[in-house]
């Protein structure tokens, strides 16, 4: 369930003619343009954008980055971008840092609908003139992030038993015969449906006696088993995979606010609501304190706004 709050009716030209209006003058009118776009849904956000350009002939996006700063800039101007723009962001900000943020990587490749990932893979190749496999094919530890952007993944609810019990059985022999390539798991992790995959995970630990992700600790720590390790987490369990995303953003020293941000802007429109109250039961605090707690200023004001603080 999402926590963005958006009035039924708006005017989207209105909304652009006072966004500029809060950019022009000595400063920037802060708090106008967080009562806007942070109480606005996908829909409304992409018809605001739209009229910005039609009566200003120039970019929502540039004139927002060129009015704001830190951390409030990059979450208003991911929270404006279309999702497959946005992931394609995400994911390039993550291949650009040393030590590439696998997190970021699996989020975009295992948790996006077949249709959300292959636009997020044309909106790569329009931004950045080659292809998101490309830029995950190499080094040999994302592999199996490439191979999941490539595939186009059945997205039913059908659970082949047979199969589940088969492929159950090839992990475990590939992971506990130590094989040095793993092209079987990349296979069926890269393949198979998150409800199949599921399926697969829970005839394993019926089997084994063990979880795979336990299995995947009995190898020494690498890139790829902790990017393996991070995938299986993220299908099994997304609630509590993005609410262990959030508590270590927030309990990390100084905090984490590209984690913050990425887990609020692109879950505040799908499952937050659920993704907070599961937040709230494992750390006896709920998020909306620990982000007052934590963040401040404009930054602090969009994130409680994206949480469903504030009126509209």
């Amino acid at each position: 369930m999402a926590t963005i709050v958006s009035p039924p009716h708006f005017s989207p030209v209105e909304d652009a003619e006072n966004i500029k209006k809060a950019c022009q003058g000595w400063g920037t009118d802060e708090k106008a343009i967080i009562s806007i776009l942070g109480h606005r849904n996908l829909f409304q956000r992409k018809l605001i954008r739209q009229a910005y350009q039609e009566i200003y002939h120039e970019d929502l996006i540039h004139q927002l980055k060129s009015e704001l700063s830190g951390d409030f800039e990059k979450a208003i101007c991911l929270w404006v971008l279309d999702p497959p723009e946005r992931d394609a962001l995400l994911a390039n900000l993550a291949l650009q840092k040393p030590v590439p943020d696998c997190k970021v990587l699996v989020e975009i490749t295992c948790m996006r609908s077949p249709e959300d990932l292959l636009a997020t893979r044309r909106a790569y190749r329009c931004l950045y003139k080659r292809s998101l496999e490309e830029d995950l094919a190499f080094p040999y530890y994302r592999r199996h992030q490439e191979a999941t952007a490539s595939a186009y993944k059945y997205d039913g609810e059908e659970i082949d038993e047979t199969l589940a019990h088969s492929e159950a059985a090839i992990l475990h022999d590939e992971i506990l015969g130590k094989a040095v390539d793993h092209e079987e798991t990349i296979r069926v992790i890269s393949t198979r449906s998150s409800v199949q995959l599921c399926a697969i995970l829970n005839r394993y630990k019926d089997i084994y006696g063990r979880s795979f992700t336990k299995d995947i600790l009995s190898h020494p720590t690498n890139e790829y088993l902790s990017a393996l390790r991070a995938a299986i987490r993220c299908i099994k369990n997304p609630n509590r995979y993005y609410a262990k995303v959030l508590r270590n953003a927030i309990n990390t020293v100084g905090t984490d606010e590209d984690a913050l941000t990425r887990v609020i802007v692109t879950r505040a429109e799908k499952d937050l609501k659920k993704i907070t109250e599961l937040y709230h039961k494992r750390n006896n605090e709920s998020l909306d304190q620990a982000i007052a707690k934590e963040t401040s200023r404009d930054y602090k004001a969009f994130l409680l706004a994206l949480l469903g603080h504030g009126g509209i």
